[in-house]
Order: C-alpha cells, then structure tokens, then sequence
C-alpha cells in the first residue's frame, strides 16, 4: 500500500482561520488601549512560583498585543502582518499619552524588536526584491518613530533601529539562501538517483539480451543450414533457443516487474540470478558453440546479493563477447574465494576483439561491466592477450574494505 499524507482536518483549519482573523480585528481596539492606558493602570494577576501575586502592568501588555496580534498571520501573509504590526506599533508610539522616560522606551523597544523580528521573518520567505524595499519603510517608520516619541536618546535609538534592521535582513537572507542550496542539492540528489537508475537498468537489460539474443542467433544460423541435412541437429538447436528464450522472458519479467512494483521487488518469488545459475549459463554457452572450463579457487562461500550479481553479469558479458567475438571453441573462467573478495577471470585464446567493438563503441558490455565493478569498490581490467585471445578480469569487495589483491597473471586458453 503506498503511504497517503495526513490532510489537516478542514473544520480545524476553518476554526484556527476565523480566531486568527478574529483576533486581527480587535487590533484597533488594542492599538486605542494601549495609547490611553499611559502610566499606571490595572494590574493583570500573576502567580509565582513563591505564591505572591505582583502582576503585570495593563499598560505593558497592551503594546505588546499590538504587534502580537498581527504576528498569527505570518505564517500565510507575512507582508500584511508585517503591515498591520508596523502601522500599530507607530500610532501607539505617537498617541501614547505618558509622561515617564523609561516606560516611552519601553514600549518603543518592545513593539519594534519584535518587529524587526518578523523582517527577518520576511527577508527569509521572499526575495530581496521583495525584502529590501520593506525592511527599508520599517527602518524609515522606525527611526521617524524613535524621534517622535518623547523619551530621550533618540540617536542611539535611531542607532539601534539601523543595526537591528540590517542584521535582521542579513540572517534573513543568509536563512532563506541556505534553504535554495539544500533544495537544489535535494533535486540534483534526486537526479543523480534517476540517472543511477536508470543505467543499473540499461545494464540490467543488455545484460539479458545481449546474451541471449546473440546465442539465439548462432543456433538459428546452424538450424538454418543443417535442417535438410541434419534435422537431428536442427531440433537441438531449436531447443537451445527455446531455452535461450524463456530465460531471457523471465528476466525481462523479473525487471519490468521491479520498475512496475519497486515495492514488491524485494518480496519476488523470482530472485535475480548469481554464481548459481553458473552451470546453466555454462550450458547456454555450449549450446553456442563455446566450451566453458570453470575452475574454482579457495572454498566457495555466500556473497553479499550485489557482489553475487554482479559477478554472474560480469561472466555473462564475457561469455556472450567470446561467443560474438573470439572465433574459438572454448574458454576458461576462474572465480577465486579470496579472504576479503571475489576474483573473476574470463580468458579465451581467440583472435579477440578491439575494445571499441566490445564496448567502447559500438556497444556497452564492457563499459557496463567496469561500471559494476566500479560502483562495488572493486578494480576492473579487460584487453587483448600479448599471447593472443582476450582477458577479462574484475576483483569486487566483500565487505567493508576494498579487495587488496590484485588481478591474476595472464594465462594461456
């Protein structure tokens, strides 16, 4: 079953959309208390921690729910909110009927640092474009705000004003650059997955065609000659492709099934194939006109499915070039149990084959081979032999570690 996301309860959504905006139309009647409140005023009840009751000034909450009230739209209009608490904030400073110093700066600093706050709320959501020109009108309306107002030292305030607007606008700024670059580097992330995909895919495919098809097309040419003459002949060929056939449809299935359904892949009843299917894929090869010797190093042993996989698509490439290519009967392939990998060695005394007609060129095995080794940590190598034929050898990792040795001496067919 594929994971469906969770949707907000719409009646929630309604019921916290109207208590924002309820709360946002009570804002002139908070910005009027807050001008008229001035010095003295109820009390609003606290209780500490020691019992005593000392309260909190009225007139100290009422300019502070004047830029707090706005501050519940930030999350869906950081603009307006923006607005609404830097119009409030203003008119409170202008109207505040007050004759003490300390609680005129008081309040100035209260409503405008959390306005500054929320600039670099803003600075962080939109473009400078955006972000520049209203960090600039709040450090107009601030400083012109900090000259009316009566309280003293105006020039520090105004001083503070331009220091707290510009950090504010940077760390916006630095914020909402860091969240481009870890979106940019999630998408290039997830094209370089798409991209990897799809060449495992593409290696996946020539791996079972390429084979196939070529050993369907030598037992078709030898069907075809020796049908009149030898139908004995022409009847085993024709089972060699019958069998050829299935298993390459089976493959096929097997990995359109896993780009249909990646989440039943790993719960198919058709694993993919390993050293194993060696002995099949040995017949296969005979039935091609090539003789497979396979010879085994060190006692045999389970590999990591990956390593397994690869090893047996490494063999299958080789065989299918020496069928294709090397214009001899047999061939010889060595799989050496080592105590940190697995050695792979393929080896034919043919007339070989160029690198670019192998791979480089006009086709993809050996390219897609040294891929696989590459991805699993290992060393690759395949060309011709200065005693004539072709070589091709791989040494993957088992483990965490990279394979330490190295690749086998060249040896005669």
């Amino acid at each position: 079953m594929r994971a469906v996301a969770a949707r907000p309860d719409p009646v929630a959504r309604r019921v916290r959309t109207v208590l924002i905006w309820a709360g946002v139309s009570l804002l002139p009647v908070v910005v009027l208390l807050a001008s008229t409140v001035g010095t003295g005023g109820p009390l609003l009840p606290v209780v500490t921690p020691d019992g005593s009751v000392p309260g909190v000034p009225l007139r100290y909450l009422a300019p502070a729910l004047v830029v707090l009230l706005p501050a519940a739209l930030l999350g869906r209009r950081p603009l307006l909110a923006l607005g609404l608490a830097l119009v409030g904030a203003c008119t409170v400073t202008v109207a505040t009927n007050a004759w003490e110093n300390g609680y005129l700066s008081a309040i100035w600093y209260l409503q405008f640092l959390v306005i500054d706050l929320m600039v670099g709320l803003v600075a962080a959501r939109f473009p400078g474009r955006i972000a520049v020109p209203a960090a600039t009108v709040v450090l107009v309306l601030q400083v012109t705000a900090g000259f009316v107002n009566s309280a003293t030292a105006p020039v520090d305030r105004a001083t503070s004003s331009v220091l707290l607007v510009v950090a504010a606008v940077v760390a916006g700024g630095a914020a909402r650059a860091r969240r481009r670059h870890a979106e940019e580097l999630r998408a290039h992330a997830a094209v370089e997955a798409i991209t990897a995909e799809r060449l495992r895919i593409a290696r996946e495919l020539h791996d079972i065609v390429a084979h196939s098809i070529g050993v369907i097309a030598i037992q078709a040419g030898v069907g075809a000659r020796v049908i009149d003459t030898q139908p004995g002949e022409a009847r085993a060929a024709l089972a060699a492709i019958e069998r050829t056939s299935r298993d390459t449809l089976t493959g096929l299935r097997h990995t359109l099934g896993a780009l249909r359904h990646p989440q039943q892949a790993a719960a198919s009843l058709d694993p993919p194939p390993g050293l194993a299917d060696l002995d099949r894929l040995v017949d296969v090869t005979a039935d091609a006109g090539v003789r497979v010797a396979v010879r085994r190093e060190g006692p045999p042993r389970p590999l990591p499915g990956e390593v397994d996989l690869a090893a047996y698509r490494i063999v299958q490439e080789a065989l299918t070039n020496v069928v294709r290519h090397a214009d001899v009967d047999r061939c010889r392939v060595t799989l050496g149990y080592l105590p940190d990998g697995l050695r792979v060695e393929v080896v034919d005394a043919g007339r070989g084959a160029p690198l670019g007609g192998a791979g480089a060129g006009a086709g993809h095995g050996i390219v897609g081979m040294r891929e696989r080794v590459t991805l699993l940590g290992g060393r690759f190598a395949a060309g011709p032999r200065p005693e004539g034929g072709f070589r091709v050898a791989a040494c993957l990792p088992v483990g965490a570690g990279r394979v330490s040795v190295r690749p086998p001496a060249e040896a005669d067919g």
